[in-house]
């Protein structure tokens, strides 16, 4: 009994070091040298202040005259690049594309990741930057998984005419509960509240400002919200619950087969078309909608 015992209390002790490690891991910047725009896209680089903060690095395509623009937002530990073929497409329908490097991410400097909150200040002077060079031109957005986040953590809601969101987390607390889930089993439901209460200690964030459930029904912009039927890291059941929140005008598409991944390779031809008629029903000069 001692044996086993002592082999218990260093399983434990093995994964609360683990989880402690697996915090470091999740908040550390996952900062890299971006290589210069492919010329298909056209693109110019630029650098946007942030009125907290390190200034947020990007890309920026100047689109036709008579459409909107739209600001690209990667996921979690990634960076601009992840977003290129999707800024080829709405550059090709002639949109205004900006895509940027968030918080602690690619180029843009940080001291961690915050899962949403801090990056929702760069959003935010991403928009504004926007607004400023394209004035009185409508901004759509799309954000996937920490870019959706991010979109709606802000302490403002976001000022925009449209907005998509992917494969988005419903709150920190579940999205930990999953990761855990997937790597180490039933074990996740005793030990994911060691690991997400380091959020608070570490980051100077309370969970409470880490939930996009509770944060999407302040964005009042028209929403469009896609999640895959297999995604486990953002389960159904979560992103169901997340549009019913969500204020009219909304849409849903939740896409058969889907992980958490990259929704346009997965399902391009489709992903496309659906993205590209809704951002037209919202972007349109004399349909702009009024988020005020």
């Amino acid at each position: 009994m001692r044996k086993i015992a002592i082999l218990f209390s260093t399983l434990i002790l093995g994964c609360v070091v683990s989880l402690f490690y697996l915090g470091s891991l999740l908040s550390r910047p996952n900062q890299l040298l971006i290589s210069p725009p492919p010329l298909s896209l056209g693109a110019e680089s630029v650098s946007i202040n942030v009125d907290e903060g390190s200034p947020i690095q990007g890309w920026f395509v100047k689109g036709s005259e008579n459409q909107g623009s739209i600001l690209l937002l990667h996921s979690l530990r990634s960076n601009r690049l992840e977003m290129v073929e999707r800024a080829l497409f709405l550059k090709n329908a002639g949109y205004s594309v900006l895509l940027i490097d968030m918080q602690a991410h690619g180029e843009s400097k940080g001291p961690y990741i915050s899962f949403g909150y801090i990056e929702s200040r760069g959003v935010n002077s991403a928009i504004k930057y926007l607004k400023n060079r394209r004035s009185k031109q409508p901004i759509g957005v799309i954000g996937v998984s920490l870019g959706g986040a991010a979109v709606l953590l802000g302490d403002e809601p976001l000022e925009v005419d449209a907005v998509i969101l992917e494969s988005v987390y419903s709150s920190i607390d579940i999205a930990v509960q999953n990761r855990l889930e997937l790597r180490i089993g039933f074990l996740s439901k005793y030990l994911a509240p060691l690991l997400f209460k380091q959020i608070e200690p570490r980051l100077g964030i309370s969970t409470k400002q880490l939930s996009p459930l509770d944060a999407i029904s302040k964005l009042k912009s028209p929403i469009m919200i896609i999640s895959g039927t297999a995604d486990l890291h953002t389960r159904l059941p979560e992103t169901i619950e997340l549009f019913a929140k969500a204020n009219e005008p909304k849409k849903l598409w939740v896409i058969d087969g889907a992980k958490h991944q990259n929704l346009h390779k997965h399902s391009p031809i489709e992903y496309e078309s659906r993205i590209i008629s809704f951002f037209h029903t919202h972007l349109t000069i004399n349909s702009s909608f009024n988020y005020k």
